[in-house]
């Protein structure tokens, strides 16, 4: 494997090939708080072979203490309301909110009006809106790469 390593590096070098970008990365830790798993199956197909999120540097996290984005999926529904906000207190900043799919924008919502809190924006502050039922893999990874190419003010 180190010779095959070391011969794509030659092999680069010979052909004047830029090197890698490897200074930009996302940690995404990605949150249910109550959808019908519609977002959850498109969010998956980006990182499958087609789309593969991972060679932009993407990757998704099981703490939100090492996440810079907090991905978020379905409408509050007021148990997940508390692990909601506990995640985005355990983010470091500066830290990042997206809000996949019209349940999570507030738009034709999934559950009765009882046991939900609402939209993401009710709760925290929301830097990308992805809309859809569900939105499409290709609608997720523009505008995650988008969080990519822009950096957070601070």
């Amino acid at each position: 494997m180190l010779t095959l390593l070391r011969d794509l590096r030659r092999l680069r070098r010979d052909l004047h090939l830029p090197r890698p970008d490897r200074g930009r990365s996302l940690a995404i830790r990605h949150v249910d708080a109550g959808s019908c798993n519609g977002c959850e199956h498109e969010l998956t197909l980006t990182a499958s072979p087609f789309y593969d999120l991972a060679r932009f540097g993407l990757g998704i996290v099981a703490s939100p203490r090492h996440a810079d984005v907090l991905l978020v999926t379905g409408a509050v529904t007021s148990r997940m309301r508390d692990p909601l906000l506990i995640a985005y207190a355990a983010m470091p900043e500066p830290r990042r909110v997206a809000a996949l799919g019209n349940c999570a924008l507030g738009r034709n919502l999934l559950g009765t009006p009882a046991d939900l809190v609402g939209p993401v924006e009710t709760l925290l502050p929301v830097d990308v809106r992805i809309s859809g039922c569900p939105p499409t893999p290709d609608l997720i990874a523009e505008a995650i790469l988008r969080l990519v190419d822009d950096p957070p003010s601070m």
